[in-house]
């Protein structure tokens, strides 16, 4: 339990510092605008309802914990009765008018038996509880810190969304326009006279279709990222924005055991875990607790009377109250079962989270070799087509041969940058930071 203790702790001071970027949530409302990345990451969580969930479970946990501190104060009491009554034997009133004995009619105690006037204060104190009150507030603090950990696992996770989705949307817009560039370029060269050769002519009409069939997937495919963009950022549909950004190769910097540490330190999922291992040996405590009385300091004063309020009654209790249980043993046994339960819970998670760190760290290290790689064809491609493009031939079918190759290398650059991007963004999410 002091490994666990230590860990909690080393949460709470390093939380601040390394946990996931603090996207704030004050921000307007864009329309018609250009949305950077940082921008719509804000824009998706204002407008998420998840999110925003989350974010009232914090407050209202919050309030528990205030309303737990309130149990080591004296509880008081403030009470007024006014009683008209017609009694031939003595009677007592029910708890919620303080449980005063009236008399019966002829009683010299009261000037008159059919009415009674009381007013008085009455102050409890829990002297000791054998550790159930303080049991109380460790279990409110400990919940409050379980709903922080799925604040931040409901905010990383549309996080991560909205950079997935972001970085297809960019992917779609270069997409399109670098394939329309080639289609109305082939459209252009088609123009030109193709020979009298029937085979080459059939192929030349086929490369015409299929370029313009690429434009026309590229935008289905914009259109298509620009829906799943609009919900992840939780706009209605008829929503009109465009999103602004570098579209290049990242790079990330760290090796793979850095990252799994990390994770371990920064991941909410795992705080959670460990958050509720703690929870449970709070509910063993409580449990033991059962075994010590309560003592508790009881002191009222009031003043009473049957016309007047001229009678005072004054009173100071001492109270010992030992609870006892016929089910205390397997309470007991019942909270260790549990504890142990999420303790291989808690492994659990810490090993799933071990192997998410390490396959986004390799299909991270993946893709930005292949990134620079393919970006290193395309860019000798592109510099050899704009360079002899303008005085080579464009009869023929060789240079629509030439454009569709072109495109092809360029998707594939456009897809390699996407998923270098997506991959930066899933390691992110596994070690729980930006990088």
């Amino acid at each position: 339990m002091k490994k666990i203790f230590f860990l909690v702790l080393a949460f709470t001071l390093c939380g601040s510092l390394w946990a996931q970027k603090e996207y704030g949530l004050k921000f307007s409302n864009l329309v018609d605008d250009n949305l950077s990345l940082e921008n719509a990451i804000r824009l998706g969580l204002e407008n998420n309802s998840e999110f925003l969930t989350a974010k009232q479970d914090i407050i209202i946990a919050e309030q528990k914990v205030s309303e737990a501190k309130f149990r080591y104060f004296p509880q008081f009491a403030l009470q007024g009765t006014a009683t008209w009554y017609d009694a031939d034997y003595p009677m007592v009133l029910p708890e919620n008018v303080a449980n005063r004995v009236l008399p019966s009619k002829g009683t010299a105690l009261l000037d008159r038996d059919d009415r009674f006037f009381g007013v008085g204060i009455t102050a409890t104190q829990y002297l000791y509880s054998g550790g159930r009150i303080h049991g109380t507030l460790k279990t409110a603090r400990a919940k409050l810190k379980q709903v922080q950990s799925r604040y931040e696992t409901v905010k990383n996770d549309i996080v991560r969304n909205i950079k997935i989705s972001f970085n297809q949307l960019l992917y779609a817009q270069q997409n399109e326009q670098i394939t329309l560039q080639v289609w109305q370029k082939a459209q252009e060269w088609a123009r030109l006279p193709a020979g009298s050769d029937i085979w080459g002519q059939i192929q030349r009409d086929a490369l015409i279709a299929q370029l313009k069939s690429e434009y026309t997937q590229a935008v289905n495919w914009h259109n298509n990222a620009r829906m799943n963009m609009l919900v992840s950022l939780n706009k209605e549909i008829n929503s009109t924005f465009s999103v602004t950004g570098e579209f290049e190769p990242v790079q990330v910097a760290g090796d793979l055991p850095h990252f799994q540490l990390w994770a371990l330190e920064f991941r909410p999922e795992l705080k959670s875990a460990i958050y509720e291992l703690e929870l449970d040996d709070i509910a063993i405590d409580l449990a033991l607790s059962k075994r010590y009385p309560d003592v508790i300091l009881n002191a009222s004063y009031e003043k009473l009377g049957s016309s007047d309020l001229d009678d005072v009654n004054k009173q100071i209790s001492l109270s010992v109250q030992l609870p006892l249980s016929y089910t205390l043993s397997e309470q007991i046994a019942q909270k260790r079962a549990e504890q142990r339960k999420n303790n291989l819970r808690r492994a659990a998670v810490e090993d799933k989270i071990q192997v998410q760190v390490m396959t986004s760290f390799e299909n991270n290290r993946f893709w930005q070799e292949e990134a620079l790689s393919r970006r290193e064809t395309f860019l000798a491609l592109d510099k050899m087509l704009s360079e002899h493009s303008a005085r080579a031939p464009h009869n023929g079918l060789a240079p629509l041969q030439a454009l569709a190759a072109y495109l092809k290398t360029a998707q594939r650059y456009l897809e390699s940058v996407r998923e270098n991007r997506i991959a930066k963004a899933q390691l992110e999410w596994a070690i729980g930071q930006d990088l």
